[in-house]
């Protein structure tokens, strides 16, 4: 496929999840979002009804996370925080999963804490979280399945707080066990024009990076 700067800029999450991220700085990424046409903007959830005001009048969604970043927090907290978010104007919801659940192949309490979030999702766009970074492939097919199964919309690969981010094999793989029946998002570490069509490549179909204006000015 032959990528335009305006067919390239509806794949990006638009993100700043700094913990020290202003209202500014939110105002400033939500007048980005609008100007380029990228697809969200993924933020934190205490700054959601303040971006989805600034939103309102655009298509770009309101995308925040939860369970960030570590996913160790409890299913019900997930939950809670999911149903405020809705409230508070988000439109997809990024979950991070129970990592230590799934290295110990406890699968039922991580089918449980993505069902938890997607019941609070008022039919939101959903998107687990795995952390590839933290995982073997036996893991990564795992949670794959269940995600599948719990009828989430995205698997995306990393927070951008681990020790790495989006891998073309890791891609690959996620997109070889979910065939067509879900999407992915690939990000942490995507700051480049060349890795972001890596990714598309391979088969992602969001790309979560806050270097999005960046790489679409490569483009000549």
């Amino acid at each position: 496929m032959e990528w335009d700067k305006k067919t390239l800029s509806a794949v990006f999450d638009h993100t700043l999840l700094k913990p020290d991220a202003s209202q500014n700085d939110i105002k400033k990424i939500c007048n980005e979002a609008v100007r380029y046409g990228f697809a969200a903007v993924c933020i934190n959830p205490v700054h959601v009804s303040f971006a989805a005001e600034l939103l309102k009048a655009s298509p770009v969604r309101t995308c925040t996370v939860i369970g960030f970043p570590s996913g160790a927090g409890a299913s019900e907290s997930k939950a809670e925080e999911a149903g405020i978010s809705i409230r508070n104007g988000a439109d997809e919801l990024d979950m991070v999963i129970n990592i230590g659940a799934l290295k110990e192949n406890n699968y039922k309490l991580v089918e449980k804490d993505i069902l938890s979030v997607l019941e609070k999702s008022g039919g939101a766009l959903v998107k687990v979280i795995i952390e590839t970074c933290y995982l073997d492939e036996k893991d990564i097919i795992a949670v794959c399945k269940i995600a599948k199964a719990a009828g989430a919309h995205f698997i995306k690969t990393s927070t951008g707080f681990g020790s790495e981010g989006a891998t073309v094999d890791n891609i690959r793989l996620i997109r070889k066990i979910i065939g067509n029946d879900m999407k992915i998002k690939a990000a942490g570490g995507i700051r480049t024009l060349e890795k972001t069509l890596d990714m598309l490549k391979a088969g992602a179909d969001r790309i979560g990076t806050s270097a999005g204006v960046r790489i679409i000015s490569e483009i000549k």
